[in-house]
């Protein structure tokens, strides 16, 4: 009990210098500078980047109204001008932001600079088509500042912006229709084949997390079901795992008994019944509107032959 209680006793410590680390870990974001775009805009952009950074960041970001009291008479824009604002407000961090029109573009470049080496962390540059998609570009920029990546290394699903709209294999899309095509591979039943060949049309639609949608295929039959699937990443490579629902119209020779024998006698026999199924895969590029997947399911027709089999296809949404 004694050891018990020392080790939480040490837990308690390390959890508390470690939220004092963090918590003492600061950024001064400096005033978004623009000359072309009207100021109302350039303020709503920062306000939005300073709120999304504070969701996704445990740094703590100095506040507005301290970073305007230690500012030159002039736009600070430069490292050196940036170096001497992070030493006085203590920052371990400082940010500048440039937004430039570029016809109707919106040109958003920004830097990341250490204080205490003035060397950049950070040197990128984002693009809004207009000015509605500042909105998705800022929370990006957050993403970036926080994680010190790339603006290009944030792309999730839901946080994509315009520009990469009209990249080829668009990133707008989240209803999905397509194929796949693969090999059914009886466990149970199925009149005791080896593997059969199937192909499989999918229409589905992303709901945050999730994916659900209908299945029509040929499989040994034809089966018709209702799958969801829980996805476990908004990134470009996407496991997931989920389950179906549907019917399953399988058809079998036709046995009959004679003198304690069993003979086939060629003849077809449709054998249908409710079909239940769990798989799970990975979709790739998941964040374009051309996915490319792997899956593998198991299902179990309820039916009077007790069919079951495993199925793997590969294809494209």
């Amino acid at each position: 009990m004694k050891k018990i209680t020392q080790l939480l006793i040490v837990l308690s410590i390390v959890i508390s210098l470690k939220a004092q680390d963090t918590t003492s870990y600061k950024i001064a974001v400096l005033p978004f500078i623009s000359r072309e775009i009207d100021p109302a805009s350039v303020q709503t952009a920062e306000s939005l980047f300073r709120m999304d950074l504070s969701k996704v960041s445990s740094m703590e970001i100095i506040s507005e109204r301290s970073v305007q009291s230690v500012l030159p008479d002039y736009d600070c824009a430069d490292r050196e001008c940036a170096v001497e604002i992070g030493e006085k407000l203590s920052a371990n961090e400082v940010m500048i932001c440039t937004l430039s029109p570029l016809g109707e573009k919106i040109i958003i470049q920004y830097i990341l600079i250490e204080t205490s080496t003035g060397k950049n962390i950070l040197s990128e540059q984002a693009t809004a088509l207009y000015l509605e998609d500042l909105d998705a570009v800022m929370y990006r920029i957050a993403l970036s500042v926080a994680n010190h990546t790339p603006f290009s290394a944030n792309v999730e699903v839901g946080n994509v912006v315009g520009e990469e709209t009209i990249e080829p294999s668009s990133r707008a899309a989240r209803f999905n229709f397509g194929f796949g095509f693969g090999y059914l591979f009886p466990s149970d039943g199925y009149d005791n084949d080896d593997k059969s060949f199937t192909i499989n049309l999918y229409f589905d639609y992303e709901i945050q997390d999730y994916a659900v949608g209908l299945m029509a295929g040929a499989r040994d039959g034809v089966a018709l079901a209702i799958y969801g699937n829980y996805l476990f990443s908004r990134t470009d490579i996407c496991p997931y795992l989920g389950g179906a629902l549907g019917f399953h119209w399988i058809s079998h020779d036709y046995t009959y008994s004679y003198n304690n024998y069993y003979h086939m006698n060629g003849v077809e026999q449709d054998e249908d019944g409710v079909e239940l199924g769990l798989g799970g895969g990975v979709r790739f590029l998941h964040t374009y509107g051309i996915q490319f997947f792997i899956n593998v399911e198991y299902i179990i027709t309820l039916n009077s032959y007790n069919d079951k089999a495993i199925v793997f296809t590969i294809g494209i949404l």
